[in-house]
């Protein structure tokens, strides 16, 4: 049976941020678990992983940098009242959960500052830079960060031409220069205050810890996917980012993989992608033990550019491979 849903959760609060009152919760927690029966997630006979990607303030929150709307504006508000409702419904099914950070410092590929036209400026949010952009000198490493990465400007902006090829070869989106967003120690990194709670709430519950994977830290490339960076090498072989193993040999020992987060069409679209990529590699059954939850995630769509399709339609690729396509009230944890 599906547990109740708690008092304190407020889904009128859920376009804000607190403070967790985590002894109130802890508390709460333990009553909860003896009330429901619920046992510690070590004792499970069927281990069922939930990974959420990015689910921070910085995507959330509406008034924060890089709010995922989708197309009707309420997109990852709606999303998180979804999924908290799911956690708390099915926290005795719930064995373990993983919780990626999108981390970002200022001096990244991906953000203004990297760049400068011949005027000096940076370019503006949203905008995409191809390869040929940066070989006409349309846009140009910027010089200024050339002794913090103890590079030269002329190998600064062999490396960005580079970076800009190996996205167009292996398909990927074009380099995108978004908003300051996800920074490290700023309010926009932490979790959003309602999935937090949820979180903390189950830890209690069931003994089990959330796990925590940061991501997207490394200055010369970007990092959509928890599982790998889009780039790996630069021109002289140095390494950009690393392949994440764990995903895979994790999924191995669980029954049942639940993902949801934001964005629909980014971070989360690429973390399957490269999961799915893994799980070819190694077993393709494995796919059958991925569930999407698609009611809570969202598409990236901001002035200029819509996202929804592209996600639409790498979910059903996704759904070809052998991967559930789910809504949170969908009664899906019992056939597991």
């Amino acid at each position: 049976m599906p547990t109740p849903i708690p008092d304190f959760f407020d889904p009128d609060k859920l376009n804000t941020h607190w403070r967790v009152d985590y002894a109130a919760r802890a508390a709460q927690a333990r009553e909860w678990a003896q009330k429901n029966n619920l046992r510690p997630a070590a004792q499970d006979a069927r281990k069922v992983w939930l990974l959420l990607i990015d689910v921070q303030n910085t995507f959330c929150l509406p008034d924060f940098e890089l709010f995922v709307g989708g197309r009707d504006g309420r997109g990852a508000v709606d999303d998180n009242r979804r999924l908290c409702e799911f956690i708390y419904r099915n926290l005795g099914h719930i064995s373990q959960i993983t919780a990626t950070l999108d981390t970002h410092r200022a001096m990244q590929i991906f953000h203004p500052i990297f760049l400068v036209d011949s005027a000096g400026e940076h370019p503006a949010p949203y905008s995409l830079v191809s390869s040929a952009d940066l070989k006409a000198g349309r846009w140009q490493f910027n010089p200024a960060l050339a002794d913090e990465f103890k590079v030269s400007a002329e190998y600064g902006q062999q490396r960005l031409v580079q970076y800009a090829e190996q996205l167009e070869k292996n398909g990927k989106l074009s380099l995108t220069i978004w908003p300051y967003h996800a920074m490290l120690g700023g309010v926009g990194h932490a979790l959003a205050s309602s999935v937090e709670e949820a979180l903390f709430f189950h830890s209690i519950a069931r003994f089990a810890p959330t796990l925590f994977e940061l991501k997207g830290d490394r200055p010369f490339t970007e990092n959509y996917s928890a599982i790998g960076p889009e780039v790996t090498t630069g021109p002289r072989g140095e390494v950009l980012g690393e392949h994440n193993s764990q995903f895979i040999e994790t999924l191995k020992e669980v029954d049942a993989l639940i993902i949801a987060g934001q964005a629909k069409s980014h971070c989360v679209a690429w973390t399957v992608a490269d999961l799915l990529n893994d799980i070819n590699a190694t077993d393709s059954s494995l796919a059958k033990k991925v569930y999407l939850l698609e009611d809570c995630t969202s598409p990236v769509v901001v002035p200029g550019l819509d996202y929804t399709d592209a996600a639409n339609e790498a979910f059903a690729k996704f759904a070809q491979a052998g991967m559930h396509r789910v809504k949170s009230t969908d009664d899906f944890l019992t056939s597991i």
